[in-house]
């Protein structure tokens, strides 16, 4: 048997042991700090929906899925909107939660990301389909806070003030039955 190594030559054994966990720290911790992640962050954070519905706050309700590259990449975004407007509820809800199901038809998401934008009262005031740069989103947001009608923005719209909204809805869920926010349809 041979002797052990001197402290000497521990030494640089153990510098390399130090600087190996150190590059698998750096690997995870950027892994795990990923917009994914942060979307997932998000969706944690957020607050039910029936309680943002109701507890006199506008809200801002985001359809998304983990493997959504637009939602991922909005996610930073989405984070800034929660910080400087605390007074907003966001609420996130995956499409592949099939607990959700009955929001996709009510809110007739057919892509994603889909924000539903709600008033102080809970009733749907519009509806902004596709990724929304952080200026975009922040001025959702201040319109949202201030009672103010929505930006002038390609792919945000009011919501309709039809007397019999679900009888369309359910016309329009007939009609379109075969699609969802997964059939890129």
């Amino acid at each position: 048997m041979g002797a052990s190594p001197t402290p000497a030559r521990r030494i640089p054994q153990l510098v390399l042991l130090a600087v190996a966990l150190l590059v698998v720290a750096i690997t995870w911790l950027q892994g795990t700090l990923g917009p994914g992640d942060l979307l997932d962050q998000l969706a944690r954070r957020s607050i039910p929906l029936n309680q943002a519905l109701s507890n006199g706050k506008p809200s801002l309700v985001e359809f998304y899925a983990d493997w959504c590259e637009a939602c991922r990449s909005m996610a930073p975004a989405m984070a800034d909107l929660e910080k400087q407007h605390p007074e907003i509820n966001l609420v996130m809800l995956n499409v592949d939660n099939p607990t959700w199901q009955p929001e996709l038809q009510r809110w007739q998401v057919n892509g994603i990301p889909h924000l539903q934008l709600f008033d102080i009262k809970g009733e749907s005031v519009g509806r902004s389909v596709g990724l929304r740069l952080n200026a975009e989103l922040l001025s959702l947001a201040a319109a949202l806070s201030e009672g103010r009608s929505l930006p002038d923005l390609a792919g945000v719209g009011a919501v309709s003030s039809l007397d019999d909204e679900s009888k369309i809805g359910r016309e329009n869920s007939i009609n379109s039955a075969a699609a969802g926010p997964r059939s890129h349809a």
